[in-house]
This record gives C-alpha cells, structure tokens and sequence, in this order.
C-alpha cells in the first residue's frame, strides 16, 4: 500500500453473512439465482425500453434509468460476496474496498433519488394529467436524471474521502459481508467525528427528504383518487400506489434501520440482515413497478 494513505492496513478480512461452513454452498446457489436473475430481468427491461418506441415516455425513462441503478449496485457487491461464499479466505486489499464503498454509496443514492423522481412522475401523470406533456418534457427529464447523478456523485466523492482520510490500525477484520460504512468506522484508530457527521447529513437528505418527497406525492395522489367517483376509475390508481409503496417501504426501511438508528441500538449483524433486505429489493421491487403500470 502506498504511504499516503492513512492507514496501517493493507487488506480487509470479510466475515461474510454467516461462518458457518454448512450454510456457504447453500448461500451461494441462493445468491447465484438472485443475481442472475437480476440482470437478467435488468438487462431485459433496458433493451425492452429502449427498442419499443411506444415506451419511449417518461414513466419508462425513469424505469430505465433504475434498472441500469439496480444492475450497477447488484455488481458492485454480489460478485465479491459469491466468490467470499467458495474461498477459504475472505480477503479485499484496502483499494478494491474503497472502490467497492464509493459505488456502493454512489449507487444507492441514486436509487434513493430515483425513486423519489419516479413518485413525483406519477402525482404528475394522476393529479395533473393534462399538463404531464408539458410538466414532464424530455429536457425537464433529463435535468431530473442528471440532478440525481450529480447528487450521488457528491455525496459518495465527500463520504469517500472522510473515510479516507481515517486512520486505521485496528484489527483488519470487517464484520459484514461488503465494505460497509458503519463496519469501517469500528476500524478506526482516529476521531471519526467528520465521517458521522457528513453521514448523517448526507443519510437525512438522502432518505429523509426523499421519503417526503414520496409521501407527499401519494397523499395528493390518494386524496385525488377519492375523488374520483367511479369504482372502477380508483381500482388501478390505488393498485399503483399500493404496489410503489410497498417496495418503496421496503427500500427506505431497510436504508434508515441501517444507517438513522442510533449507533448504540441493535448489533453489526442486524445491519447485515437489514442489507440484505436492501440487496433483495434490488432484485423483486421493480416488478411490482411493471405489474402496476399495466
């Protein structure tokens, strides 16, 4: 390792989500199917999207742009984790796991605000149909996109480089199956002051407002809905907003359980349970999307 970077340690050692001998095999064909089937689901909805001109809208741009999120995010952590599931050693050089840490960061914000994107889409698309076209113009769009990507490019460039600038000599051991932020800061040998306090700002704006942002947007949506005096013109509305909340709750859970509970509350092995919740949802959220858009 080069003598610029602030630490003694050279390469992480992973726990992994279990060291149990028995459970690795099982583990692995388990995480070798969601993988698999994320990418190729991900894939799939990119290349459907992008060769069906009548998808060519705003609903399927923003879906787009999160199944290339979710394929982005699914690499940066499940090919390491199923090669971890077959060696004898959990090993990563202290490089690879900053890397694997910025675009974990990068791209989990990116969903966060992705999401909220797509739930200020549909309040558009429900509660000011006539004015959709004009509200949501292929430039207004791609504003929104390249807002979320400059977001997440910030926040991951300020949380990288705090946990950079840590001094680390402590035993070399991660207790997580990835290099995640709370697990790292256990390493330290410093003041870890700034990278708490840049986490929890980044983690409020990133979780909190988004999930405002979504609420707000499905209360107006829901108090339109009522509105409408049909059965059968609330029935696919409502089955829309059930459905979005649904994996949406189960994401934003996930994210705040793991990174907004005090750090004295709950153990290192929640917060793996908690990220594979996280990791799953990348995998079976997006159908309830497609599903409800129907």
């Amino acid at each position: 390792m080069d003598k610029g970077n602030n630490s003694l340690v050279t390469e992480f050692i992973l726990i992994g989500l279990t060291e149990e001998p028995e459970l690795q095999l099982p583990l692995f064909f388990l995480f070798l199917g969601i993988y698999v089937f994320t990418v190729m689901g991900n894939l799939g909805m990119i290349i459907l999207i992008g060769l069906s001109y009548h998808l060519h809208t705003p609903m399927y741009y923003f879906l787009c742009s999160l199944s290339f999120i979710d394929l982005c995010q699914s690499t940066v952590i499940t090919p390491k984790m199923l090669v971890n599931f077959v060696s004898e050693k959990n090993i990563i050089s202290y490089s690879d796991c900053m890397t694997q840490f910025y675009f974990f960061v990068f791209y989990a914000i990116c969903e966060c605000q992705m999401l909220a994107v797509m739930a200020y889409d549909r309040y558009v698309a429900i509660c000011q149909p006539l004015r959709y076209n004009l509200i949501m113009s292929c430039q207004v769009c791609s504003w929104l996109v390249g807002g979320v990507y400059t977001m997440a490019l910030v926040w991951a460039t300020a949380h990288t480089g705090c946990l950079l600038r840590m001094f680390l000599c402590k035993k070399n051991t991660i207790n997580h199956y990835f290099c995640d932020f709370l697990a790292l800061l256990k390493l330290s040998c410093s003041s870890t002051y700034a990278n708490e306090v840049v986490a929890l700002v980044s983690n409020t704006f990133n979780i909190f407002f988004p999930t405002l942002t979504i609420i707000y947007s499905y209360v107006l949506i829901i108090a339109s809905i009522l509105k409408i005096q049909s059965v059968g013109g609330r029935s696919k509305p409502f089955s829309t907003c059930s459905s979005h909340i649904a994996a949406v709750g189960v994401f934003f859970g996930s994210l705040t359980f793991m990174y907004l509970k005090p750090s004295s509350f709950g153990s290192m092995d929640q917060g793996r349970v908690s990220s594979v919740f996280l990791h799953d949802h990348c995998a079976h959220a997006k159908p309830l999307y497609l599903q409800s858009e129907k």
